[in-house]
């Protein structure tokens, strides 16, 4: 079987996250990036058990530039096969989805994973977007799957309990957590890594959906006072008077 995995970039969650002067872009300056942890956890995990039950090659598709080659060899380590990588720094997640699907359309996978969302927008939005210009059945938040004879029981959260969803292939999902467990990439892996192919192929031309207007931080938190438990007195006065809720 063929299977094709989404990976995206994103800031390392221990990064200090700052914007540019008018407010209006990340800065990247001196910031560590990672694979999307459901892109990778679960998404690329679980297409590495499919591989090991039933064979067949993963290829796992980036749309970024070349910084994000680490990110890429690391799937690479972790069981993917082969990767492509869309020269373009996205614009959106429209765009993120018109690069992927040029490049899986015509190929025919069987299955296209990719994280349920990305943790620094958690927009949830290019698996959806994908499967649309694809053409192909989609699942959300897939949690549990198994597959035989060209057909897959996909189980999906929903809102108060879970839904299963049987389907032929080819179809996209949306890895959630549940669908595999975290692998750490082994020294074979890493030196695998190193001799699989890396396919660099050029965008297609996209008209921007969406433009950030301005980024803005919280405010920050005021100091909290603490009260003596057993000064009730002190604890009622504040209430009526600063906080003025009784």
């Amino acid at each position: 079987m063929k299977q094709l995995v989404c990976i995206s970039s994103m800031p390392d969650t221990a990064a200090k996250i700052s914007f540019t002067a008018d407010q209006t872009h990340f800065n990247k300056e001196g910031v560590q990036y990672i694979m999307n942890p459901y892109d990778e956890w679960y998404a690329l995990v679980r297409a590495v058990e499919m591989k090991e039950e039933h064979g067949g090659t993963i290829t796992v598709c980036h749309v970024g530039t070349a910084n994000n080659d680490t990110i890429i060899r690391k799937a690479l380590a972790i069981g993917a096969d082969e990767a492509v990588r869309v020269n373009k720094d996205p614009q959106d997640g429209y765009d993120v989805a018109v690069q992927i699907a040029n490049v899986a359309r015509d190929q025919e996978f069987d299955i296209i994973y990719t994280g349920k969302e990305s943790i620094d927008y958690n927009a949830a939005s290019v698996g959806a977007m994908l499967a649309e210009l694809l053409d192909l059945p989609f699942i959300s938040y897939a949690n549990h799957m198994t597959y035989a004879h060209g057909k897959a029981s996909v189980t999906r959260e929903i809102e108060g309990g879970d839904e299963i969803v049987a389907l032929p292939s080819p179809f996209i999902l949306s890895a959630s957590k549940g669908l595999a467990e975290q692998r750490i990439p082994n020294m074979r892996g890493i030196m695998m890594a190193k001799r699989k192919p890396l396919n660099v192929v050029e965008p297609v031309a996209v008209s921007q959906m969406a433009r950030i207007v301005k980024y803005s931080t919280p405010p920050p938190r005021e100091a909290c006072e603490m009260i003596d438990p057993e000064d009730m007195d002190a604890l009622v006065r504040k209430l009526a008077e600063e906080a003025k809720v009784i």
